[in-house]
């Protein structure tokens, strides 16, 4: 959930705090709106909770349903954990039998003339037997289909707006764009038009996003936002701006507590930077990124790991194994751990699970491991560099530090890695594998760092039971960072053993 923001009082709350963010503040009174979507997109969902929003204020409900029952909407409800307030009215408008009896319909009128004047007619009855505050139809489709052309359908539309207006309601009409999708009568009567998309990858669970067309006389977000349809309705999550956010912080050079390390990297990394780990697989990006946890933890702050290839439990295992124990910094509530399902993940959701530890747990660490698993959630690489752009820019004007890692295709030699962030990162280390004396070695390097100075050298490390140890520089080589080394000093061991 994002933070909570006052909203003036004479905008209506449209019951989705994540939906009130996008329209600042919800939908003007006494307006008629438009929710359009395809079957399956949430649109009932919202509007109960548009009624239920509106019924928590102490105003009066109508949901006039043309297409479900009475039962089926109460089934929703009770599907989501809802009891039904009183001051929300469900009228199922249905047509009068006389009119669906062969025998005894009219020969010189059309029968759809009789049923859309009387359903016009029953839905004004419903209104002056309930005074409702808020409205919801649902749906239009209903209406087009017995206006049988476009002219009657606005005349239709246009009547029930007056109408509306006369008597002080809110309206949400529904449309389920089953008859004309490319129909855009209501679009240009309608005060504010709001577009439920849902979209089938080719592998993982449906995603969802919505957009607001238009909203005359008031500003909103624009583009797409993701949601979620769960018990208790729909979760939207707004697309994050990174220049609406950015607060004063101590701007500090943040060591690991692995001294060769800090001595490469100039000191440390700065508070509110981004960090990018680069290596192929095995080379211990998620060791190091964890040694700059550690030492958060020990500085007294808290973290986040967002972890996207791994299991939690064998990575608790790993870790332990080189002297850390995850687990326990977890219990202690000093660290959040989570792992992502990147297959059943929408990128806005991962923002805003990202800003929730920052801006409501102020947690002061980030680690991300790895993007390649981020990508996974992604449709195409241009649209991850534009989250990821968003996402890191709100983490430094916030004053956290990000770190992430990338694994590179391939062992030694020439590698590639899958998303080039590069550019987006202010320090970049580059892990790698190289050969000497017959061993499978590692090298580190720092390739980047905007916030300061480091070492232009490259250096051996090792993994174990320590964790991460450093050594000196590789004076003797050339073509390390190539995997294919020439050696030019005396056969002698790389990494001092005793270190």
């Amino acid at each position: 959930m994002t933070v909570q923001t006052k909203f003036p009082a004479e905008l209506a709350s449209t019951g989705v705090a994540g939906l009130d963010d996008i329209l600042r503040g919800g939908l003007a009174r006494n307006r008629v709106y438009l929710m359009e979507g395809t079957p399956g997109t949430g649109k009932t969902t919202a509007a109960m909770q548009f009624l239920m929003a509106g019924a928590e204020a102490g105003e009066t409900g109508l949901y006039i349903t043309l297409s479900e029952t009475e039962e089926e909407l109460l089934g929703t409800a009770t599907s989501h954990g809802w009891a039904m307030p009183d001051l929300v009215k469900i009228f199922e408008l249905i047509p009068p039998e006389d009119l669906l009896d062969e025998q005894q319909q009219q020969s010189l009128l059309y029968s759809s003339d009789l049923e859309l004047g009387e359903t016009t007619r029953m839905i004004f009855q419903a209104v002056e037997e309930v005074k409702p505050t808020r409205v919801v139809i649902d749906s239009l489709s209903e209406i087009r289909l017995l206006a049988g052309g476009s002219l009657r359908y606005r005349r239709q539309i246009l009547a029930l707006k007056h109408y509306f207006s006369r008597h002080g309601a809110t309206v949400l009409m529904l449309d389920d764009m089953t008859t004309d999708a490319n129909d855009k009568t209501v679009h240009s009567v309608a005060h504010a038009v709001i577009r439920l998309e849902e979209l089938a990858p080719v592998y993982g669970a449906e995603r969802r996003r919505l957009r607001v067309v238009k909203y005359r006389g008031q500003s909103f977000r624009g583009g797409f936002h993701d949601f979620m349809i769960r018990h208790g309705g729909l979760d939207v999550f707004p697309r994050l701006i990174a220049s609406e956010h950015r607060v004063e912080f101590k701007r500090e050079t943040l060591a690991s507590g692995v001294v060769q390390l800090d001595t490469l990297l100039g000191g440390g990394v700065a508070r509110g930077s981004s960090t990018l780990v680069l290596g192929p697989a095995g080379t211990g990006k998620s060791l190091l990124v964890m040694e700059f946890v550690v030492a958060a933890i020990k500085r007294g702050e808290k973290a986040a790991m967002f972890i996207f290839d791994e299991e939690l439990g064998l990575l608790f295992a790993r870790a332990k194994g080189l002297g850390i124990d995850l687990e326990a910094m977890r219990d202690s509530g000093a660290l959040l751990i989570e792992q992502v399902d990147a297959a059943e993940l929408a990128p806005g959701e991962f923002t805003h699970r990202v800003r929730n530890c920052v801006e409501k747990m102020h947690l002061q660490t980030i680690v991300i491991d790895s993007l390649n698993g981020y990508q996974a959630a992604m449709p195409e690489e241009q649209f991850l560099v534009l989250h990821m752009h968003e996402l890191l820019t709100f983490l430094n004007r916030r004053g956290a530090s990000t770190f992430l890692t990338v694994a590179q295709h391939g062992l030694v030699g020439d590698m590639k890695a899958p998303v080039d962030v590069t550019y987006l990162a202010d320090t970049v280390i580059l892990l790698r594998y190289f050969e000497a004396s017959g061993r499978v070695r590692r090298a580190i390097s720092v390739i980047k760092k905007r916030t300061g100075s480091h070492e232009d050298t490259i250096r051996e490390y090792q993994i174990d039971g320590r964790g991460l140890t450093v050594g000196g520089p590789l004076d003797g080589f050339q073509g390390v960072l190539r995997g294919v080394p020439v050696y030019l000093g005396q056969s002698e061991s790389l990494l001092d053993e005793r270190v």
